[in-house]
């Protein structure tokens, strides 16, 4: 092994986020994920939704201002599902309970499900598309993916609608191509 090379970690812990709106935040976050509330106080609370013992944390700090949009710093966290038929089943849950996607993508690699926490963070829930790292990261080097890394739209309405007919979710996860597109959409 290179000396000289930073040894990588074993996976993603946890993500911490700060805010002036701690009980907001944390209802709001214990929904969206289902998330067990593992501890909470007047200024931290710990939650878990899988085998980890916390993934989410929310914390308040005296003189913590409100979120700023237009701030450089985080600009999404994702959250995988296994199948298709899973993703678009959170989005329903989410949809009764009132908790809208504000950007639904086909990136490519991911078809992906775009909302909005109380504070304004953006969360990405997402399905792989393709069956292995390498077919994703092929696909990712490809010309189509060159001329468009952000994706094309998509109606999760409509991905439901040819599920439920029948339609194969490989089918379903393959990217429309639209040719050339460089932002981001303002989410």
């Amino acid at each position: 092994m290179d000396d000289t090379a930073t040894l990588r970690p074993s996976s993603l812990a946890h993500v911490v986020f700060r805010t002036a709106n701690i009980r907001e935040m944390v209802d709001f976050w214990s929904t969206f994920l289902g998330a067990e509330r593992v501890f909470e106080n007047d200024f931290i609370t710990f939650l878990r939704y899988d085998d980890e013992h916390h993934r989410i944390a929310i914390a308040t700090e005296e003189g913590t201002l409100p979120h700023a949009p237009t701030t450089a710093g985080l600009h999404h966290v994702a959250f995988t599902y296994n199948s298709l038929r899973h993703l678009l089943g959170a989005y329903q849950v989410r949809k009764k309970l009132g908790i809208m996607p504000v950007w639904c993508v086909n990136h490519g690699p991911t078809t992906s499900l775009y909302y909005k926490d109380t504070d304004g963070n953006t969360i990405e829930t997402q399905v792989d598309n393709f069956d292995t790292v390498e077919e994703a990261t092929d696909f990712m080097k490809s010309k189509n993916f060159h001329d468009n890394p952000i994706g094309t739209d998509i109606d999760p309405e409509d991905l439901l609608h040819r599920l439920e007919a029948g339609t194969e979710e490989s089918i379903l996860k393959k990217r429309v191509e639209i040719g050339i597109r460089h932002n981001l959409v303002g989410i």
